[in-house]
């Protein structure tokens, strides 16, 4: 007997190829490099709250996500995730990203998200509040800082990497500094936190209703995990001891 609950891949997919070697050194200049990339996704992300505003109400007319702005948000997203990749949430390369909202297939680290054709009405109306409040909680451990950018009398505040994130990476850059070898466990976890992180985000963004799993997805490659059987506890197509 299989599980009722099948796997399959979350709309948005994330992944990310760790470059091999790496440079000893060149991640404690990367903030500097960085610079003009962070400057323009500040002005980006402020676009992508706005067009998230746009799109609300345009889901609870029409039930649709109008297509042109889902796809700058979904560029938005995966800008974010190269220079957060060739940077801090993740060092894993040091090519450096392009200057795009377009999908690169050759740079090692791609997001995708599926677009989807309908949403619910009711759901735009709670989801990016209060269902996703335990994934927030979550996302706060594994992210915890964040750039206040002024904009007349309210401020919107940019996530960027923090907590745990931080913490890992940092290590994982002391061990590269040291021994030319970024450690394969810690860039799994590195990879799954993120990976977390950006699904919560499309959640949050309205950009699927699918809700979250509570899973770390670790490893560069977005693969679903197997479907478990019920009855042998082990991965459905896995042999039977004899």
């Amino acid at each position: 007997m299989t599980s009722p609950h099948p796997s399959i891949s979350y709309p948005l997919r994330i992944e990310g190829t760790l470059d091999c070697p790496l440079s000893r050194g060149l991640w404690l200049v990367k903030w500097v490099l960085a610079i003009p990339h962070f400057v323009i996704l500040a002005f980006l992300w402020i676009g992508l709250l706005a067009s998230t505003v746009v799109a609300w109400f345009a889901i609870l007319f029409s039930g649709r996500y109008p297509r042109s702005l889902f796809d700058f948000n979904v560029g938005v997203l995966r800008w974010s995730w190269r220079v957060g990749f060739y940077s801090y949430s993740a060092l894993g390369t040091d090519r450096y990203p392009p200057f795009t909202l377009k999908d690169v297939p050759d740079y090692p680290a791609r997001l995708e998200v599926e677009y989807p054709q309908h949403l619910s009405r009711g759901l735009a109306l709670v989801k990016w509040w209060l269902l996703a409040i335990p994934h927030y909680l979550i996302v706060a451990v594994f992210v915890d800082a964040g750039w206040a950018l002024g904009t007349g009398s309210q401020d919107v505040v940019l996530l960027t990497p923090g907590g745990l994130i931080s913490l890992m990476v940092l290590i994982a850059g002391f061990v590269l500094l040291f021994t030319a070898r970024y450690p394969k466990p810690i860039y799994d976890l590195v990879l799954g936190m993120n990976r977390w992180v950006f699904r919560v985000g499309a959640y949050s963004l309205l950009m699927t209703d699918r809700y979250p799993p509570f899973r770390l997805d670790m490893g560069g490659q977005d693969t679903p995990p197997e479907p478990v059987s019920m009855a042998t506890g082990s991965p459905v197509g896995t042999p039977l001891p004899s």
